[in-house]
């Protein structure tokens, strides 16, 4: 298709070309015809004027399309090459798929040959397995049974082992809980006892030095105590002094008594201003409030 093209255009190239040059060099005078004197008058004759710009024009234009022309005829070409090596590729393209068609085919029949095989095969071992199973069961339940009755006299014999053990441990356990029992009943009985001593004797020694410092106190308040014997003889007050762990008289409340040798003798209490008391703190607590009788000595 591309041969024809270009003959036909090379043809009409050669023509415009052969045109042009005719044009533009040839001598058109000379084939002028001469007037004879027996000829009659003719015409004149126009004389046709070749404008060399326009033929140059022209061919130029005649250059452009065969360029153009040829321009196109390579288009044409290259398409064409491009498409021929298109189809080529797309056949081989084909081609390998059907290669690929052809030998998955192969594969598939070969697969579903193995796969046939392989399920006779497994349906072999299957019925093959199902039967070492069933086998295996008969097996194994008989196993069981006889594990299982061992094991329940097993358990039978471990209960009654173990329910004449717990009864000899409960034993030992009540006779270790009596022992433990009378132990600590002993030793508290003993606790209780020691203690008793203990509080009779601290309180023995409490009672000791409150009586002491109960004297000692009495002994400050005559000291500062200013008797009439004619008021006070045969006469006592009962009172109540308040004090501080320094001793400090903090009150004094008369309870009974002559009111004269109550009133004496916290005059007395005040003007000593501080009595003897103990160090000792839980003495001084059942002496931080004391009771006691005035009486005066003649």
């Amino acid at each position: 298709m591309s041969q024809k093209y270009t003959v036909a255009i090379s043809l009409s190239i050669a023509l415009h070309l052969s045109l042009a040059a005719v044009l533009l060099f040839g001598d058109f005078s000379a084939n002028t015809p001469k007037p004879t004197p027996t000829a009659s008058p003719m015409q004149p004759i126009k004389a046709v004027v070749v404008d060399r710009k326009k033929i140059e024009a022209q061919v130029n234009k005649i250059k452009k399309k065969k360029a153009d022309e040829k321009k196109r005829l390579r288009d044409i070409e290259n398409r064409a090459a491009a498409a021929k090596r298109k189809r080529i590729k797309e056949e081989k393209r084909l081609k390998d798929l059907e290669r690929q068609r052809k030998k998955k085919v192969k594969e598939k029949k070969a697969a579903d040959a193995a796969a046939k095989k392989a399920k006779a095969q497994a349906k072999a071992a299957d019925i093959a397995r199902k039967k070492k199973e069933r086998e295996k069961k008969i097996a194994d339940k008989a196993a069981a049974d006889a594990k299982a009755k061992r094991l329940k006299e097993e358990r039978a014999a471990k209960k009654a082992d173990e329910l004449r053990k717990k009864k000899k441990a409960e034993r030992k356990r009540k006779e270790r809980e009596a022992r433990e029992r009378a132990e600590q009943e002993k030793m508290l009985e003993e606790q209780m006892a020691e203690e008793m001593a203990n509080v009779q004797q601290r309180r023995q020694h409490q009672m000791t030095e409150i009586g002491r410092f109960t004297a000692l106190i009495k002994q400050v308040i005559r000291g500062n105590l200013i008797t009439d014997r004619s008021t006070m003889e045969g006469k006592s007050c009962k009172l109540t002094i308040s004090l501080a762990p320094s001793g400090f008289v903090t009150n004094v409340m008369f309870e009974k008594g002559s009111q004269i040798i109550c009133a004496a003798a916290t005059r007395a209490i005040y003007k000593a201003g501080t009595l003897p008391v103990s160090k000792d703190p839980e003495v001084f607590k059942e002496m931080s409030k004391i009771s006691l009788t005035v009486e005066p000595e003649f």
